[in-house]
C-alpha cells in the first residue's frame, strides 16, 4: 500500500484506547483500516491483535452523513448483537479524542477480529485454491448462521469474506445487511452487481429501500461458488455490464446458463440450483440454508456441522453500542477486505472431528480444533446448539476420552452436560456444566501443542 492515500491517515504507533496502530491493511471512499496491537495487561479479554477501521466524522455533506449513518447502524447493530463462529467479532467502539491532530479528531474506531486477508485476495494471487471446496462449506456454514439469526447479508462476495491465521472463513461486512421482518426484509438500494439475482438488479424502490429475501444470499452463494471452483464467473461477460445483461436475458427465458465444464457433476447441480432464474424457483431448489448447507459440506467431503436449534443474539457491550450508533457517522459504506501478507493464509480443509489437530490463536497461541470454530470464549450451556456444542463434544471424546459425553450431534443436553462437568472436575474448574472461556481453554490445551 505505499504511496497510497487514506481517508483517515493515522502514523504508526499512535495509541487509541488499548491499542497502538501498525500497518495499513486497507483503505476505501470512507475509511481505513489498520492493524494494531494490545498494549499493557488492562483489557485481559481481548485479543493481542485486532483490526482497528477509523472513519472520519464532520467531513461529510449532510445528505452523505445521513446515507451513510444508515449503512454504518446496519453493521455496528448486527455485530454488537450477534455472536456466531462464522461471523467477524467486534470487541469495541471508540471515539478519537485528539484535538492536537486535525485529521484524526472525533474519528470513530471500530475494533474487529483481526483477518489475514479476504478470499477475493486469495483468488487474485490462486484462481481455484486446492482448499476452495472446504471454504464454500464454511462460507455456507455461516450463511446459515446469518439466516438462522434472523439477518439477509445483502452483499456476499468474495472481498467480503475473510480468512483468519488458521485459514477459518468469517462473514464480514454487513453495512448491507437487513434483518428480517417476516419472509423480507429491506435493504439500501444497491449492491454488487455481480452477485445480485436478476430481480433485484432494476428492483423497485421505497422509503424503506428494497425488499430482499434469503434467497438474494442464495443466488450470490451461487456466484461465488462458481468462481472459487473455476475462476470464471457464471454468467458470460467482459465487463459487468455485459454480466448483468446476461442475468436479465436468463431470467427473461433467452438465454440458457451455461456452466463451466470443470465443474464435477455434484458442484453443477448445486450452483444450478442456486441460480434458478426467479426467486420461486430458487426456494422450491433450495428451500433453506440448512438444506444447502448439508449438500454443500456433502459436496466438499467436510465434516458435518451440527444443527441450529436456537442462535440467541448477544447484547453484547450494549452501552458502548448505544453509543456507537451515535457516534458512526459514515465509513461503512466501504467494503473492508483485509489484504495478504507477503504469504497467502493457510487455508485447508477442516479437521475431522475423530482427529482434532493443532491451530494457532492469536491470543491463546496453539490449541486443538475439531471444526475451525477457533472458539475460546462463546460460551454455550446445556439447551444449546450448533457447531461450537459439535466441537466441544468432538473434543470432550476423542480429545479427552470421555466417551459418556453421548453423541456428537450438536445438541447440549444431560448427557454432553454431564461430560462437561466431569472434565471440569478433573481439570479443577468450577464443575458448572458451562462451556465459557476457561472451559474452552483447557478443552483446546489437553495437550502439548
Amino acid at each position: 500500500m505505499t504511496g497510497q492515500s487514506y481517508v483517515v491517515p493515522v502514523p504508526k504507533g499512535y495509541r487509541v484506547g488499548h491499542w497502538e496502530v501498525r500497518e495499513p491493511l486497507a483503505s476505501g471512499a470512507f475509511a481505513t483500516v489498520y492493524a494494531a496491537r494490545l498494549t499493557g495487561e488492562r483489557a485481559p479479554e481481548l485479543p493481542r491483535e485486532a483490526a482497528l477501521k477509523f472513519l472520519p466524522t464532520g467531513t461529510r455533506t449532510p445528505r452523505q452523513l445521513r446515507h451513510l449513518r444508515e449503512l454504518a447502524e446496519r453493521e455496528v447493530d448486527l455485530l454488537g448483537r450477534l455472536r456466531a463462529p462464522r461471523l467477524i467479532r467486534m470487541y469495541d467502539t471508540m471515539t478519537v479524542d485528539a484535538p492536537d491532530h486535525p485529521e484524526l479528531d472525533g474519528a470513530t474506531v471500530l475494533v474487529l477480529e483481526r483477518a489475514e486477508g479476504s478470499l477475493d485476495a486469495v483468488l487474485e494471487r490462486t484462481p481455484k485454491p486446492e482448499a476452495g471446496p472446504a471454504l464454500l462449506a464454511q462460507i455456507c456454514e455461516g450463511l446459515h448462521q446469518l439466516h438462522h439469526a434472523g439477518w439477509v447479508h445483502g452483499d456476499l462476495k468474495p472481498a467480503n469474506v475473510l480468512l483468519l491465521k488458521d485459514g477459518s472463513v468469517r462473514l464480514a461486512d454487513f453495512n448491507m445487511a437487513a434483518e428480517l421482518e417476516g419472509t423480507h426484509a429491506y435493504a439500501p438500494a444497491f449492491a454488487t452487481p455481480d452477485y445480485t439475482p436478476p430481480e433485484l438488479l432494476w428492483p423497485e424502490i421505497d422509503e424503506r429501500g428494497t425488499r430482499i429475501r434469503p434467497s438474494a444470499d442464495v443466488w450470490a452463494f451461487g456466484v461465488l461458488a462458481h468462481i472459487v471452483l473455476t475462476g470464471t464467473f457464471p454468467l458470460p461477460g467482459g465487463t459487468t455490464e455485459a454480466r448483468c445483461d446476461a442475468a436479465t436475458r436468463y431470467a427473461r427465458g433467452t438465454e440458457e446458463l451455461r456452466l463451466s465444464p470443470e465443474l464435477p457433476d455434484v458442484w453443477e447441480e448445486i450452483i444450478r440450483d442456486c441460480l434458478a432464474p426467479r426467486h420461486a424457483e430458487r426456494v422450491t431448489r433450495v428451500p433453506d440454508t440448512p438444506a444447502l448447507l448439508r449438500r454443500v459440506e456433502q459436496a466438499a467431503g467436510t465434516a458435518r456441522s451440527a444443527r441450529l436449534p436456537r442462535l440467541r443474539p448477544r447484547r453484547w457491550r450494549r452501552p458502548v453500542l448505544v453509543a456507537a450508533l451515535a457516534a458512526v457517522a459514515m465509513g461503512a459504506a466501504m467494503t473492508v477486505t483485509y489484504t495478504l501478507r507477503d504469504q497467502a493464509p493457510a487455508a485447508t480443509a477442516p479437521p475431522s472431528c475423530e482427529r482434532p489437530v493443532v491451530y494457532e490463536d492469536g491470543k491463546h497461541g496453539h490449541g486443538y480444533t475439531a471444526g475451525w470454530n477457533s472458539t475460546w470464549d462463546f460460551t454455550i450451556a446445556q439447551g444449546d446448539g450448533g457447531s461450537q456444542v459439535r466441537e466441544a463434544q468432538c473434543l470432550l471424546r476423542y480429545l479427552h476420552g470421555i466417551t459418556e459425553v453421548g453423541e456428537v450431534d450438536g445438541d447440549f443436553g444431560p448427557l454432553t452436560h454431564g461430560a462437561v462437568v466431569t472434565f471440569q472436575k478433573r481439570t479443577g474448574l468450577d464443575a458448572d456444566g458451562i462451556v465459557g472461556p476457561k472451559t474452552w481453554q483447557a478443552l483446546r490445551k489437553a495437550k502439548e501443542a
